[in-house]
């Protein structure tokens, strides 16, 4: 997926803050310099609905406040959040 798309799909901020997607409900992980996300996006009630993202600092700054950018997106959901950090963490 995309950068633009996933930004529109999932409403991922990008550029952001660690801080900012911990506020947005998104379970968030740092590993090493990249943040692993896993979000829950509805789409059907029948239908998986959580996605990963992976994020990477842009700065030397990587407290909760510094500047992540986002690199990566899953193109499908998944039946729960381990799912989804399961898949960011091979990205």
């Amino acid at each position: 997926m995309t950068i633009n798309d996933a930004m529109q799909t999932y409403r991922l901020p990008n550029p952001t803050t660690p801080e900012d997607l911990s506020c947005r409900w998104y379970k968030v992980l740092t590993f090493g310099d990249r943040l692993v996300v896993a979000g829950d996006y509805y789409n059907d009630q029948n239908k998986p609905r959580y996605f990963g993202a992976v994020y990477e600092f842009l700065e030397d700054d990587h407290s909760y406040e510094g500047t992540i950018g986002l690199r990566d997106a899953s193109e499908t959901e998944f039946e729960d959040d381990g799912h989804a950090i399961a898949w960011a963490l091979r990205q």
